[in-house]
């Protein structure tokens, strides 16, 4: 019994390689005691002739099935530690892995007047046949179920094949299993069709396409070129989802890129050159429509962490035509820039994480769009922004901004909300107060120029001013907000830390009186002023037309009758660059109109007299303002009770001389300062019944004073104004309109 036991053990130890026929002596790995090793195989074989009753036996089928297993699992552990492939794919491949119908054939060699077995299939699943049956199984079974990549086939295989599948720690497990596939790329063996094609599939996306676990880049027909803004970007597949590709790409967020676009070109107007970062660059379409279109007026950064980003953005950089500047060595591009062209346009591609290279540099211009909210890199953007320069982020987090994930939100931003009609400006406000906390614990106060809240994102660009004084301006113009949940009526608390007795008294409303328990809830902390600069949205606009971006036109004139708070119909198209609107933040704007003899140097204080002519400005456009939040037509509606159109509601309110516009937030809101009581009544006086649908849209009971010619003008303006809306609608609008009264921007959403 112990020799048998000991002869087990010795045949345990044998190595596939001591089996192979052919082997050099001087290779094989002589374990201790070597020896006795011998002399006990020296007792195996002979005890399988002479001594009957030892048990051992070991037959020539089971050594050989044993060996072939053993031969494919060091062939597989030798390919997964490949460092330098010469090949396209892996040396040894499996034989279901096949470029032609015909190869796979081959490997049967058919015969018209011999039985040949499947070479995929076991015998005693498929019986040997004639050629021209062989022929239709091959092609039926195997040939038409493949997985194709890069003009090989993984043919459906059946033998039984040791699956191959690599786990947390990197090791192979092995199980028996029926039907398969064995993947090209990592030999991996996957028996469903489609789950096979998913896990091609991220290799691709991971770039994974030679040998298992090597990192190299997609092969370029698996890219994608894409055009916008006169600008070529290679994409990977799956470039809109971010979570399956590194290159992320959103179409979607064409409308966004235009808006950052104009407002860098007003800003380069002010001063040139100026340094622009794009902080998350993924494809780098952003930086190079920067560096494209603004030529020497901006030297462009495009920062990305991940490598295989960077590589995107050198190459696109490239197709472009643009120089590259990597790691402060400036790459030769001879090849790329073309014969009798001349282009001095160089970006600059920085591997580093956002938060780095904006503690380590001075930009006048920083774009954050990373993927969800950009708050943990607001403290590193103020960091080193320059005096007078514009920072602009991106915020996609909108399920945490637009209330659907409330406790999202007070972890990010430190803000209690909750759904309400106005809930999009509400999530611009909160970005904001964000914005200003973060650059006033940098001794930094800002001026909002822009901030616009759309389907798919939340856009805020403020301009910065150094100094403790504009910080702490801004920081007092953060306070909370006090919304009845009934009536959604809604006023910011008073200044001040005073305790008060009855905040429900600062309400327009009496629903706290007139009904139980609580009513209203305190939001906040919010941004209460300005969320438009009506100068720098015409120069916007101005820049949008000058370099074609139809899309942003819509939009950004909807914002300038948003910001002051007026109708469509009383947009005027003046020069942006008039006297009247050279100053912003109290500080002197560069523009091209002015003469430099009625100003200081640029960025230099004003002189005393035109602080104060400034400050009396200031204190004459305060109630200019536009109101703080909108309502929505629809929400107050009055039940059994047609509603006028929106225009005409507009006019109605302004004739009972309160200010209103439009809003982009909201295509049927109403942005304007009368209570909401007196919105109401307006809105029940213009109203029909339902009943009386066929009559004419009017008040149902005529004011005394009101004469018949003042009725018919508000009218007519309605309709003007309804064929200028759709007018200048880019289109495609048609499709997404509620009613003929929706705002043409929101068709570039």
């Amino acid at each position: 019994m112990a020799a048998e036991e000991a002869a087990e053990a010795s045949l345990a130890r044998l190595s596939p390689e001591r089996r192979q026929p052919g082997r050099e002596d001087g290779d094989e790995e002589k374990p201790e005691g070597g020896s006795e090793t011998a002399a006990l195989n020296g007792m195996v074989v002979s005890g399988k002739v002479e001594n009957n009753n030892l048990d051992v036996k070991v037959t020539g089928t089971e050594l050989e099935t044993e060996e072939k297993g053993t031969e494919e699992e060091s062939t597989r552990e030798s390919d997964s530690n490949i460092l330098d492939v010469s090949s396209d794919y892996p040396r040894e491949k499996h034989i279901s892995i096949q470029r032609h119908l015909a190869d796979l054939e081959k490997l049967a060699d058919l015969k018209e007047d011999e039985r040949k077995p499947c070479p995929l299939c076991p015998e005693e699943k498929f019986k040997a046949c004639y050629s021209h049956k062989l022929h239709r199984h091959l092609q039926n079974l195997h040939w038409k179920v493949s997985v194709e990549f890069e003009g090989y086939r993984m043919c459906i295989c059946h033998l039984p094949c040791r699956p191959v599948k690599p786990n947390l720690v990197g090791d192979q497990t092995f199980s028996k299993m029926g039907a398969h596939y064995h993947c090209i790329i990592c030999s991996a063996t996957i028996t469903r069709r489609t789950d096979m094609i998913g896990h091609i599939n991220r290799h691709v996306n991971k770039g994974e396409t030679e040998s298992r676990f090597i990192t190299v880049p997609a092969p370029k027909a698996s890219r994608e070129v894409l055009k916008e803004s006169a600008t070529d970007v290679q994409v990977l597949p799956n470039y809109s989802t971010p979570q399956k590709t590194d290159s992320y790409f959103n179409p979607k967020m064409k409308l966004n890129r235009q808006l950052i676009f104009c407002a860098l070109a007003v800003l380069a107007e002010e001063r040139k050159p100026i340094e622009c970062l794009d902080a998350f660059g993924a494809t780098g379409i952003m930086g190079l429509q920067w560096a494209k279109h603004l030529r020497s007026s901006v030297k462009v950064t495009i920062n990305d962490c991940n490598e295989n980003s960077v590589t995107m953005i050198q190459e696109n950089c490239h197709l472009n035509k643009m120089k590259v500047k990597l790691n402060t060595k400036e790459e030769d591009n001879d090849e790329a820039m073309g014969d009798g062209e001349e282009n001095t346009d160089t970006i600059e591609v920085t591997k580093m994480d956002a938060n780095v290279i904006m503690h380590l540099r001075s930009f006048d211009f920083i774009h954050l769009d990373p993927f969800g909210t950009s708050v943990n890199y607001l403290d590193s953007a103020f960091r080193n922004v320059r005096n007078l320069g514009i920072v602009s982020l991106t915020s996609t987090d909108i399920s945490s901004l637009y209330a659907k994930a409330q406790h999202v939100a007070l972890r990010h931003y430190g803000c209690n909300i909750v759904r309400t009609e106005y809930y999009k400006e509400l999530a611009a406000r909160i970005v904001i107060a964000a914005v200003t906390r973060a650059a006033a614990r940098c001794n930094k106060g800002i001026e909002v120029l822009l901030a616009v809240a759309l389907e798919h994102f939340v856009l805020v660009v403020v301009r910065v001013l150094r100094g403790p004084s504009p910080a702490d301006d801004s920081a007092k113009k953060i306070r909370y907000l006090i919304h009845c949940q009934w009536c959604e009526e809604r006023i910011f608390q008073k200044e001040g830390n005073m305790v008060e007795e009855n905040p429900y008294q600062q309400l327009p409303c009496d629903c706290h009186g007139s009904m139980p328990g609580k009513t209203a809830v305190v939001l906040g902390p919010l941004w209460s002023g300005a969320l438009f600069n009506t100068g720098f949205l015409r120069r916007m606009l101005f820049e949008a037309a000058q370099y074609g971006l139809d899309e942003a036109q819509p939009l950004l004139k909807t914002l300038v009758c948003e910001a002051e708070c007026t109708t469509s119909k009383h947009f005027s198209t003046h020069s942006p660059y008039d006297e009247n609107k050279q100053e912003e933040c109290g500080v002197y704007i560069k523009t091209p109109n002015t003469s430099a003899e009625s100003h200081l140097v640029h960025g230099k204080r004003k002189s005393e007299e035109v602080i104060r002519n400034a400050a009396k400005r200031q204190k004459s456009e305060s109630s200019a303002e536009h109101p703080a939040f909108y309502y929505n037509i629809h929400r107050h509606s009055i039940k059994g009770m047609n509603m006028p159109k929106l225009n005409k509601f507009l006019c109605y309110l302004s004739e009972a001389g309160y200010r209103v516009s439009r809003t982009h937030f909201d295509p049927m809101g109403v942005r304007t300062n009368a209570p909401l009581a007196q919105f109401k009544t307006i809105l029940m006086k213009y109203s029909t019944p339902t009943y009386a649908g066929g009559q004419a849209e009017g008040p149902v009971h005529l004011a005394e004073d009101l004469q018949a010619g003042e009725q018919v003008q508000p009218a007519a303006d309605g309709k003007a104004e309804d064929a200028e809306f759709l007018e200048d609608a880019p289109s495609g609008v048609a499709a997404t309109m509620f009613t003929k009264d929706y705002p043409t921007h929101c068709a570039a959403d």
